[in-house]
């Protein structure tokens, strides 16, 4: 009986400090700059999943992909105007095949929803994807690209899926194309190394024109990159936090932000 009325009276006080506490951390962070562009590593899908008891992998990545309508919200609502999530790996083609299809279903129906979602069009969001198309199935493509016409006219905030995607893949790929345009312009290999600089290669990046990312975070626990941005976050500032993407929190995504405005960047100065 006294743990009953433990419960009954904790829950409600608990659901109040917390409230106090995310609205505190929320005007803390709106009093300071806000990170341009957001990275996010979205990882911990599995994890929740066994914590859970979930055994159907559509329904375990069904639950991540929502999980994008609480990011859009919660960037919006602070001024955001980039974020990027790393969604699928050339690595992540070695998974069992339940598990591909589970991922690139879910996306697929993530995406036609977006492209039909009143409330994306009134916050302005502008989908787009970068990653090696030839890894994905037809279906999930026709998604991206519908999801992308249907919003190409919305400049409040850019969500950027980086699905089939990999830093070391980008790269090649980035010299392959500078490659391939030096032999269309006659080149030789001495002229086409001669040019060869940063700024070349970064021209011929699958989003030549996306900035760099100011903050990336990644859920989990897990404290490295994996490839992601390897080009582009040379400078971004990194964030690791225990918690599984599927139950990621406002409260989690505010001690990023909070944690990226107390940091001094030199950027190598």
């Amino acid at each position: 009986m006294l743990r009953r009325w433990v419960r009954l009276i904790t829950g409600p006080v608990w659901q109040l400090v917390y409230g106090l506490y995310e609205r505190q951390l929320a005007r803390q962070v709106r009093a300071l700059p806000m990170p341009g562009h957001v990275g996010i590593i979205l990882d911990g899908n599995r994890r929740h999943a066994r914590e859970s008891g979930m055994q159907d992998p559509g329904a375990i990545y069904r639950l991540g992909a929502a999980k994008l309508d609480d990011i859009l919200a919660w960037s919006v609502g602070l001024g955001i105007r980039m974020v990027t999530l790393w969604v699928f790996s050339p690595d992540n083609l070695r998974r069992p095949e339940t598990e591909i299809g589970g991922i690139f279903g879910a996306v697929e129906t993530k995406m036609r929803a977006l492209a039909a979602d009143p409330h994306i069009h009134r916050r302005g969001v502008h989908v787009a994807a970068m990653g090696r198309r030839d890894l994905l199935p037809p279906g999930l493509l026709e998604a991206i690209d519908a999801a992308e016409a249907a919003t190409r006219g919305n400049d409040r905030i850019t969500v950027t899926l980086a699905i089939g995607y990999g830093g070391r893949e980008e790269i090649a790929d980035a010299v392959r194309a500078f490659l391939a345009d030096c032999a269309v312009h006659g080149l030789s290999t001495a002229e086409a190394a001669a040019q060869v600089s940063p700024a070349v290669i970064r021209r011929h990046l699958y989003l030549a024109d996306m900035p760099d990312p100011d903050l990336i975070i990644r859920t989990s626990g897990e404290v490295r990159l994996s490839g992601f941005m390897l080009w582009q976050s040379v400078h971004s500032e990194l964030y690791f936090c225990d918690v599984n993407w599927p139950v990621m929190r406002r409260i989690d995504y505010l001690r990023a932000i909070r944690s990226y405005q107390r940091r001094e960047r030199r950027f190598g100065v």
